[in-house]
């Protein structure tokens, strides 16, 4: 059973804080609710106690489970419908499962694509959401202040894109063109003779 000051993750929304218990009645019917207070989004919700586990509420990893997590956010991208309808349903049902590691799947695939071919509009609303979401629950998992947490993931995630291919500057290839010029002339030019005059004898 969840108490209050317990961090929690609600499904699609993020992690958040139990900040109050209470019994209420609805439609002639008792019931407790726990009030959630969900920092990145400045939202509250409530979630009817014994219908927690259902909604898939559950409570924040611990450090050990940061560690896996970096490892599916900075490993190989996993295959994606190509169609965009497919592929932006594929990844909000995966958003809406409330696992963290489904979660990190979305998040990298959606890093590796927008560095390689780019997001579409609603692909990079969804990028957003989902870095806020996951960074709002390794805020509590680390300790973090909540800017901290998002700056943090995204180190992780520009360590996992591939470096840009290097680009000679202007001054560099202008150097490297005077440097031939200036070697082509040099081989053109006939080297310079030293001629020395021999000294004759005086007669006696």
């Amino acid at each position: 059973m969840y108490r209050i000051g317990d961090k929690v993750v609600y499904p699609h929304h993020g992690a958040g804080t139990v900040v109050k218990r209470e019994k209420r009645e609805v439609l002639g019917e008792k019931r407790e609710y726990l009030t959630i207070k969900i920092l990145h989004n400045d939202m509250t919700v409530n979630v009817p106690a014994d219908n927690a586990e259902r909604v898939g509420l559950r409570k924040v990893i611990d450090e050990e489970a940061v560690k896996k997590v970096v490892k599916y956010l900075t490993s190989g991208g996993t295959e994606m419908p190509k169609n965009w309808n497919r592929r932006f349903k594929h990844n909000r049902d995966k958003m809406k499962t409330g696992d963290i590691y489904e979660l990190a799947e979305v998040v990298r695939n959606l890093s590796l694509r927008d560095g390689e071919k780019g997001l579409s509009t609603g692909e990079k609303q969804m990028y957003v959401k989902a870095k806020k979401i996951l960074a709002s629950e390794l805020m509590y998992a680390k300790n973090l202040s909540e800017d901290d947490a998002i700056a943090w993931l995204e180190g992780v995630l520009q360590g996992n894109k591939p470096a840009p291919a290097k680009r000679a500057t202007t001054t560099t290839a202008a150097a490297k063109r005077t440097t031939t010029t200036t070697t082509s002339a040099t081989a053109k030019k006939p080297a310079a003779t030293s001629t020395t005059k021999k000294k004759t004898p005086a007669a006696a």
